[in-house]
C-alpha cells in the first residue's frame, strides 16, 4: 500500500503577508463599494448602513465557514484556491454592476443598495473571512504558541486593514478608474495564490494571471439616445475624493444643455452657446440678495458647482469668494462651464473654512449637495452660527435646498427653525409649485437679521435670464413666502440632527427623478470627448 504524500506546509512569512493582503483588500472593496453603488443612490447614510452591514455579515460567515474548512483540510492548496477564487469574483463586479444596480434602481434608496452591495460585494468579502482563520490554523504547524501566533496573524490583518483603507483613500480613488481597481484587487489576490500553487510544481496556474488583463470591462457607453429623441453625451467623468464627478451634454436639433452631475445629482446647467443658467435657482437667488442687500459689496458663496451663481455676482461687481471641498469640482467648472479663472475657490471643507475666516461679508450663499441633499454638518445650529458671524451688519444669507411643503413637512420645518434661531427674518421661495405631485423640490431661503425688507421687486435685468428658466423665476418670486411660526420646529444640533433618517422619502423621491430624467447608462457611462 503506497504512503500518503506529505503535505506541504506554507511558509510562515507567506501566511503573514497573505494575511495582510487580504485585511487590505477588505477594506478597499468596501470603500469602493460607495463608488460603484454611488452614481445610482447618493453615498450617504443608507449606502454607507448597506456596506458596513454587508461587510460584517459577510467577514461573520466567512470567519465561520474558513475556521471549519481549516480543520477539515490543513493544507495551503485550499487556502490559496478561495483566494483565487476571491481573486475571479473581484473581476465580475465591473461586469455585474450595470444590471445588478437596474434591479436594484427600483427598490428604494434603503433596499436597493442593500441588494446591490450583497450581490456585488457579499461573495468576495465572504472569501476574505476565510483567509485569517485558514492562515492562523495553518501558521499553528509551525509553532506550539497558538495565542501569540493567532493574535500576530490578525494584527497583520488589521494593519492591512489600515494600510488598504489610506491606499484607497489618499492614492488609488484619484488616480485609477473603479473598474481598474477591481482588476488590481484581483491581481493581487491572483498572484499570492499563483505564488503557492507555482512554487508546488503547478506552473499552469500562471494562466490565472492574465485573467485580470483579459477582463477589460468598460462602462457603458457615454452617448445615449433617450426616447424624445434626445441625445445625452457624458463628456468628461472623474471620481472625485467625494463623489462621481460628470459632466453631461444633451442636444436635441440645434438645442444644447450642459450639466454637472455630483453622483447623479444636478448641481447646474448652462446653454453652451451663450453660459447662461438654463435652472433658476441662480437667478432667484441673486435677485432676492439684490433686494435684501442692494449696496452689497462682497460675497462668499458655499458650493461652487458649475459656478454660474459666483460668476454671475462677480459681473455685477461683487467682490465674490468660492468655497467648495472638491479640487474635481473646481477644474469641471473651469474646464466646461468656463467659470473664471481671476474669481478665487478656496478649496476646503466649508464648516472648516467658516471657523477659520475673519471677514464679514455682505452676503452669504449655502449651496452645497452631497448625495441627495444639504450636508447636515452645514444645516446644524452650531454651522449655522458661523455663517451669521461671518455677515456684516445689514448683510443676509440664501441657502439653496430641497424641502417638502406639503405632508411630511418636519425636517423642512426643522431647517427652516434652526435658521430661524440666527435670524429675525426667514422667507422661502420654492422652484415648483407646492400645490402639485408630492410638494417637495428646491427651496431658494434667504433670511437676515431684522425685519423683513419687504418685496424684492420686479426682475432686474430680465435679459440675462435664459429663456428656459425666465417663466420659472418669475414662478418662484411669486410664490415667495415667510416661513411663519417656527417655535415649535426641532433645531438641528450637531449632538442630534437626524435629517439623513427622517428625510428618507424625500430623498427616494430625489432619487427617483434622478433616474427618470437621467437614466443608468448615462449614470455610469463611460466619458466620449466633445465632438466625439
Amino acid at each position: 500500500m503506497s504512503a500518503r504524500p506529505a503535505v506541504r506546509q506554507v511558509p510562515r512569512a507567506y501566511l503573514g503577508l497573505t494575511a495582510l493582503l487580504s485585511g487590505a483588500l477588505v477594506m478597499v472593496i468596501e470603500m469602493m463599494g460607495s463608488r460603484v453603488v454611488g452614481p445610482v443612490f447618493g453615498i450617504g447614510i443608507f449606502v454607507w448602513t448597506a456596506l458596513i452591514s454587508v461587510t460584517l455579515v459577510a467577514l461573520a460567515a466567512g470567519y465561520a465557514i474558513g475556521g471549519l474548512l481549516a480543520d477539515r483540510r490543513t493544507d495551503g492548496d485550499l487556502l490559496y484556491g478561495l483566494l483565487a477564487s476571491a481573486g475571479l469574483l473581484c473581476l465580475l463586479v465591473p461586469l455585474l454592476k450595470l444590471p445588478v444596480l437596474e434591479v436594484s434602481a427600483g427598490l428604494g434608496v434603503r433596499v436597493g443598495p442593500l441588494l446591490a452591495t450583497t450581490v456585488l460585494f457579499g461573495p468576495v468579502l465572504v472569501l476574505l473571512g476565510c483567509v485569517t482563520p485558514f492562515v492562523a490554523r495553518l501558521a499553528l504547524d509551525h509553532v506550539g504558541s497558538a495565542g501569540r501566533t493567532v493574535g500576530s496573524l490578525y494584527a497583520l490583518s488589521t494593519i492591512g486593514s489600515v494600510a488598504g483603507t489610506l491606499a484607497t483613500g489618499f492614492v488609488l480613488i484619484a488616480h485609477i478608474g473603479v473598474n481598474d481597481i477591481f482588476r488590481l484587487a484581483s491581481g493581487g489576490l491572483i498572484a499570492m495564490a499563483v505564488g503557492w500553487f507555482v512554487t508546488g510544481g503547478r506552473p499552469w496556474t500562471l494562466v490565472l494571471l492574465l485573467a485580470p488583463t483579459f477582463a477589460a470591462v468598460a462602462d457603458p457607453p457615454g452617448l445615449t439616445r433617450m426616447d424624445d429623441g434626445t441625445e445625452a453625451r457624458v463628456i468628461d467623468a472623474r471620481t472625485g475624493f467625494y463623489g462621481d464627478v460628470r459632466v453631461i451634454e444633451y442636444s436635441h436639433g440645434t438645442r444644447r444643455l450642459r450639466e454637472l452631475t455630483i453622483d447623479g445629482l444636478v448641481q447646474g446647467g448652462i446653454d453652451p452657446a451663450n453660459g447662461r443658467s438654463v435652472y433658476e435657482y441662480p437667478y432667484v437667488i441673486d435677485h432676492l440678495l439684490q433686494g435684501a442687500v442692494p449696496a452689497a459689496r462682497s460675497a462668499l458663496v458655499i458650493g461652487l458647482g458649475p459656478g454660474v451663481l459666483p460668476a454671475r455676482l462677480a459681473a455685477r461687481g461683487v467682490t465674490t469668494a468660492v468655497v467648495d471641498i472638491d479640487p474635481v469640482v473646481v477644474d469641471m467648472a473651469r474646464r466646461h462651464f468656463a467659470f473664471p479663472p481671476t474669481l478665487p475657490v478656496h478649496v476646503a471643507d466649508a464648516r472648516a473654512h467658516l471657523a477659520g475666516d475673519d471677514r464679514a461679508y455682505d452676503l452669504v450663499v449655502l449651496d452645497v449637495f452631497n448625495g441627495d441633499a444639504t450636508p447636515a454638518h452645514l444645516m446644524s445650529h452650531e454651522a449655522l452660527a458661523l455663517v451669521a458671524a461671518r455677515l456684516a451688519p445689514g448683510g443676509a444669507m440664501a441657502a439653496n435646498v430641497v424641502g417638502r411643503l406639503r405632508g411630511d413637512t418636519e425636517m423642512t420645518r426643522a431647517l427652516l427653525g434652526t435658521m430661524a434661531a440666527h435670524f429675525d427674518t426667514v422667507k422661502l421661495y420654492p422652484l415648483f409649485d407646492p400645490d402639485r405631485g408630492d410638494g417637495d423640490g428646491n427651496v431658494v431661503v434667504v433670511a437676515y437679521r431684522g425685519p423683513d425688507r419687504g418685496d424684492p421687486g420686479p426682475l432686474r435685468d430680465p435679459a440675462t435670464v435664459h429663456p428656459m428658466a425666465a417663466n420659472g423665476v418669475g414662478l418662484a418670486l411669486a410664490r415667495g413666502r415667510s416661513s411663519g411660526p417656527l417655535d415649535d420646529a426641532l433645531v438641528l444640533r450637531d449632538d442630534y440632527n437626524p435629517v439623513d433618517v427622517r428625510d428618507a422619502e424625500l430623498r427616494e423621491t430625489v432619487r427617483r427623478d434622478v433616474l427618470e430624467t437621467t437614466g443608468l447608462r448615462v449614470l455610469l457611462g463611460a466619458a466620449v470627448p466633445e465632438g466625439g
